[in-house]
């Protein structure tokens, strides 16, 4: 969980030092928003190891 967590991190800090500049607050929050979905696409799309159906 930590992992994932200091991923989210390191990628909105690359992508607001690209931008660096925001000229409002909700420009801002329209970045990380659109992060934080692609990443949760990303997440939900993935290859998972553990099945969630039971073990029978």
């Amino acid at each position: 969980m930590t992992d994932n967590l200091e991923r989210v991190n390191r990628e909105l800090l690359r992508r607001t030092r690209v931008a660096s500049l925001f000229p409002n607050e909700a420009s801002l929050l329209r970045l990380v928003t659109a992060l934080v979905v692609e990443i949760d696409e990303e997440w939900t799309t993935s290859r998972t190891y553990l099945s969630p159906q039971s073990e029978s």
